[in-house]
């Protein structure tokens, strides 16, 4: 199946980060950590440059916590600032305290001068990489920021928490999939539309990377012979095994694909990680 999604309004939200980064000291990066390759967004690449960047590995407790563990390994080596988060937790002090690392230089020469300042970020990510998760968590503690300061008065929300005050932005993708399996991955996560895709195909395309990946997550959430090796054989078992049929006893494919999908989403196909840490996505 082929994928190309680029909504008309991820270009305009992308002028407004671009409007808006000499506002910033630095940027909140975050990436689903089942998908870290395909949620670095190349658009982004005029932000990140000469801004200093926290990458935050959302969504850890649904990945495979060994692939995690690489994908730290990596961004390490790379000398990239980053944090692992549970955006459900509303637990946002490393990220906080993350960015204050990362901005130490600018606090401590004001700090020397005998004044405290709150360090200002952007957020970005695609979207359904749990950013809007994480922000809500942040309001759930933190209070708007008004003032006479640059983008306050422009109608733009800000947020203060700890010291820290943070700017929201929509969640975009890439303007065109050069790799078909990095927009399948980013379809997998949540980050393109449902309604623009095809379930059926999805769902099998799905079956078929993640069986050569985890071989026994099938058998083991939907009770399916294990040795089944053949998609159109293990989608047709998980439907039996769930009893999705239509009326005449053929398999409803509909309600299979989107099912296989959402359990896959909500973690209840165990901890998947579709990205390797030596996944390089300009093969």
């Amino acid at each position: 199946m082929l994928i190309q999604w680029f909504p008309g309004h991820m270009t305009k939200a992308i002028r407004m980060m671009e409007e808006n980064l000499r506002l910033v000291d630095a940027l909140i990066y975050v990436i689903d950590a089942r998908a870290v390759a395909s949620c670095i967004n190349p658009a982004f690449d005029r932000l990140i440059s000469g801004k200093k960047t926290l990458y935050v590995f959302n969504k850890c407790d649904l990945a495979d916590p060994a692939d995690v563990a690489k994908w730290a390994e990596r961004f390490s080596k790379e000398g990239k600032a980053f944090v692992k988060a549970v955006g459900i937790s509303g637990d946002c002090s490393q990220i906080v305290e993350g960015l204050k690392k990362l901005t130490s230089a600018k606090i401590d020469k004001f700090a020397a001068k005998g004044a405290n300042i709150s360090v200002r970020a952007m957020v970005v990510g695609v979207p359904n990489s749990g950013k809007s998760t994480i922000i809500n968590s942040m309001i759930n503690r933190a209070k708007a920021v008004t003032g006479d300061r640059p983008g306050v008065t422009r109608g733009k929300q800000w947020l203060s928490v700890d010291g820290v005050d943070f700017l929201d932005t929509p969640g975009t993708l890439w303007s065109k999939f050069e790799d078909q399996q990095i927009a399948h991955h980013l379809a997998y996560i949540g980050s393109i539309k449902d309604d623009v895709l095809d379930a059926g195909e999805l769902a099998f395309d799905f079956i078929d990377e993640v069986k050569g990946l985890y071989p026994g997550c099938f058998s083991a959430r939907y009770k399916i012979d294990e040795n089944m090796r053949d998609t159109l054989e293990i989608f047709s078992a998980i439907a039996a095994a769930r009893g999705y049929k239509l009326k005449g006893g053929d398999v409803d494919y509909d309600r299979t694909a989107r099912m296989i999908i959402d359990e896959f989403r909500k973690g209840k196909l165990g901890r998947i990680t579709l990205e390797k840490a030596d996944f390089d996505k300009t093969k």
